[in-house]
């Protein structure tokens, strides 16, 4: 297994695009380090499942909403070394009428959503600040765009929102410290599930997108290829707006 100077965190990292995305740092030279909150089997097979390509990885269980939580785990991974990249990939749907949505559920689509991105950039700018350098990309949604068209999403989309809202305002004041933070905004992603039966009507493509191609728009973003990008919103939805 090869050590790197470079770790990223990936929170969320037991999902599936959360999973995809700690593949394709690690093989672009990152270290892993896998955020997970309940699923510690499928954590360590994702760990184990890198290390065997070679990848440096290791996991930490922690509540991303929980500002405790974050905090404490921020404080082990860093003294361990710094962190190089954040990727906030924690998140849950919803797909619920309004007058189905409780407020519990409205609470807790939202803090999994956007307060854990807030929570984890809080956690991770001042050591950045300090190096001067960091990337941070923070995983969105094309709801975020399209909340005439799905009414049944709403606070998702209004958490998403708020995430691309987030990720602009910290562009532009974490810049001046060598901070560049962006958001890639995913559409269907292929979950080994039934596609939804408009996804042929309602994107270009005609396909979802593999979890293997957000993932590559979240490594682009944080390379030095993506060097002068700063607070962009990286649409991959397979032309779904167009």
């Amino acid at each position: 297994m090869t050590t790197s100077d470079r770790r990223a965190l990936i929170t969320g990292g037991t999902g599936l695009l959360g999973a995809a995305i700690a593949q394709a740092l690690g093989e672009a030279g990152f270290e892993i380090v896998l955020n997970f909150h309940t699923d510690e089997a499928r954590a360590a097979r994702i760990v184990e499942r890198l290390r065997s390509k070679g990848i440096a990885a290791s996991s930490h269980k922690a509540d991303a909403t929980d500002a405790k939580a974050v905090r404490e785990m921020f404080d082990a991974i860093l003294s361990k070394g710094r962190i190089d990249v954040l990727v906030n990939t924690v998140g849950i749907f919803h797909f619920k009428a309004i007058q189905e949505t409780t407020p519990d559920a409205w609470d807790n689509v939202l803090a999994s959503n956007l307060r854990s991105a807030f929570l984890c950039c809080r956690a991770a700018l001042p050591d950045m600040r300090e190096a001067r350098s960091g990337c941070i990309v923070n995983i969105a949604s094309m709801n975020a765009h399209v909340l005439r068209a799905r009414p049944k999403t709403l606070p998702y989309a209004i958490a998403k929102a708020g995430v691309i809202q987030l990720t602009k305002t910290l562009a532009a004041s974490e810049a001046p410290f060598g901070i560049r933070v962006n958001a890639v905004s995913p559409g269907f992603i292929r979950s080994g599930e039934h596609p939804p039966s408009n996804v042929e009507r309602t994107i270009p493509l005609g396909r979802e997108a593999d979890p293997a191609e957000v993932a590559s728009a979240v490594a682009f973003l944080v390379s030095e290829k993506a060097s002068y990008v700063v607070g962009a919103v990286l649409d991959v939805h397979g032309g779904a707006f167009l």
